[in-house]
């Protein structure tokens, strides 16, 4: 076991045997601890019993779907979460997305794809980094985390890019054209509707822990700036 690797381990949520094996086992060769289950219910039990570090979230799951997994999850926690499927569609990535996915991968997939995509995912959750401060927040590029005083908020990663764009150019408007561009390193086919959702999120989060309020203001016709 590398020592280094986060030892709750990473919940497989897939019904094929034979998948959640593959990767499995992979993944217990590179280091990681694991956990599988088969179905939508077993997956967001585990995660409120905080036994995942890592969620790898198959999309057609039993009992509820990948979808409704995500968005149950993410009432109550920001695990990361990488969604897998075999829905190749526009649709289906932006659903994925609007639900909470911080990543995505297709099948067929190599399990050393999904591996990398597990580190990145790790780094960016529990890497200690030199940080940036931006009026009261402090962001972490190397991780991908922001903190408010001190306090890390819990982000997924289209969440972190699209404060992290708002933060460094506080007080300038931002089209959703430009923050769909921080969103979209890793997707991208995304729209207009994607970014209201997130900064809708993003608002409830920053108003959970920010006197002031959120501080994202919405500037009809043309997109959002951060006031600090």
């Amino acid at each position: 076991m590398n020592t280094s690797m986060d030892t709750t381990p990473i919940l497989i949520a897939e019904d094929d045997v034979k998948i959640a094996d593959m990767l499995g086992n992979y993944l217990r060769a590179q280091g990681w601890q694991t956990l599988v289950v088969h179905n939508g219910i077993a997956a967001v039990n585990e995660v409120r019993m905080q036994r995942a570090s890592i969620l790898l979230l198959d999309l057609m799951l039993p009992g509820l779907d990948g979808l409704e997994v995500c968005r149950s999850i993410r009432e109550f926690s920001s695990v990361p979460i990488i969604m897998l499927t075999a829905r190749i569609d526009e649709v289906d990535r932006l659903l994925g997305l609007e639900a909470g996915a911080d990543d995505y991968v297709c099948k067929p997939f190599s399990p050393r794809e999904v591996a990398a995509r597990v580190k990145a995912q790790w780094r960016r959750v529990t890497g200690q980094f030199r940080t940036m401060s931006h009026g009261g927040f402090d962001v972490n590029e190397a991780a991908q985390r922001i903190l408010w005083q001190g306090r890390a908020l819990d982000l997924t990663t289209s969440e972190y890019r699209i404060l992290r764009a708002l933060l460094v150019r506080a007080g300038a408007i931002l089209s959703r054209a430009q923050l769909l561009d921080a969103v979209r390193q890793d997707f991208r086919d995304t729209a207009d509707r994607t970014v209201d959702s997130h900064i809708r999120n993003l608002r409830r989060k920053l108003e959970e822990v920010r006197p002031q309020g959120s501080g994202i203001v919405a500037v009809y016709g043309v997109g959002y700036r951060f006031d600090p």
